[in-house]
């Protein structure tokens, strides 16, 4: 049985172990794998590995001897689902493994938009407190959070994680999603999509990307906003338009935003957020704490034996 992982490094960049797969077959592991070198590699792969790496219908005919694709992620839209379901080839993800830590990121994004604790470190470092005539000083507005509504778009179990933290902190909370739920708390209150974003201070968007969510955020969305509201994207870059935030920004029309995810990623040079103001991007690693990846590896191994065994798990049929 051979096994061929196609993007490993991001993953396991050294702080895991591949042991788990190597014990269920001859594993091969390539930290990354470039679009002309797919099928070279994954051919005679009968289980096959991937994260952001595209196994379109091309590469899946390619490869007669697959049959079995794990995706090293939750989404799979790197996958041609139609392709492998007519090729009697199982797909699997890895649901809800980052749901802890993606809601920890989306706070340590509204903090630093709130209350700039990087920025004003920074200050510090390089003196400003030092030369300061007055025991405390700010560059930022301070914004406190009690009493503030939290809008979430999307409420899977990330959204439902981030409303649970906006509960502790004292946070109204509205949501729009396709599918209301009537077992949630009396706290959380579902609106339509207008209503979420002309009423909230902070907008968290946790909703999947589909034809109908791309650009869900555009400049006519944005209008919406509150002047002093945040935008918080950590789902999927596409789901706002950029160049519309970057001129939102610029034109002081929302207060900031904190993004962890680009419509290309890694991004172009050119990226029009880049020289947005109150604009603060990480590189799409809200989901990757160490127990997050250690949960991730677990998942992928266990979904690969359960395969094995005959009775494969978190299967993913074409929508």
């Amino acid at each position: 049985m051979k096994i061929v992982v196609l993007d490993g490094h991001v993953l396991n960049p050294g702080d895991l172990s591949w042991d788990g797969l190597a014990k269920l077959g001859e594993l091969v592991v390539y930290d990354r794998t470039p679009s002309e070198l797919v099928v070279e590699r994954a051919t005679g792969a009968d289980i096959l590995i991937s994260n952001k790496v595209v196994l379109g219908a091309a590469e899946l005919a390619a490869l007669p001897d697959l049959r079995y694709l794990g995706v090293q992620a939750t989404g799979v839209n790197i996958i041609d689902l139609e392709a492998a379901r007519e090729r009697g080839i199982v797909v699997t993800n890895v649901p809800a493994y980052s749901t802890a830590s993606v809601a920890q990121h989306v706070f340590a994004l509204i903090l630093e938009l709130t209350r700039g604790v990087g920025r004003h470190a920074e200050l510090v470092r390089n003196g400003a407190w030092t030369n300061c005539p007055d025991f405390a000083f700010w560059e930022t507005p301070q914004v406190e959070l009690v009493g503030k509504i939290l809008g979430i778009v999307g409420f899977g179990d990330i959204g439902r994680a981030v409303a649970r933290i906006a509960s502790a902190f004292d946070m109204r909370v509205l949501v729009h999603t396709r599918t209301p739920d009537s077992t949630v708390s009396a706290e959380v209150s579902f609106v339509s999509l207008e209503e979420l974003l002309a009423k909230a201070d902070i907008v968290s968007l946790h909703c999947p990307l589909s034809p109908q969510t791309e650009k869900l955020i555009n400049a006519e969305r944005l209008e919406l906003m509150k002047g002093s509201a945040y935008l918080i994207n950590t789902g999927r870059g596409p789901l706002v338009d950029e160049s519309a935030l970057a001129t939102a920004l610029h034109r002081g029309e929302i207060a900031g935003a904190g993004l962890d995810v680009l419509v290309k990623e890694p991004p172009t040079a050119d990226n029009p957020l880049f020289n947005a103001p109150n604009c603060f991007i990480t590189p799409h690693l809200a989901w990757a704490t160490l127990a997050a990846r250690q949960r991730l590896m677990d998942t992928v191994v266990a979904n690969v034996r359960a395969f094995l065994a005959g009775e494969p798990q978190n299967l993913v049929e074409k929508p």
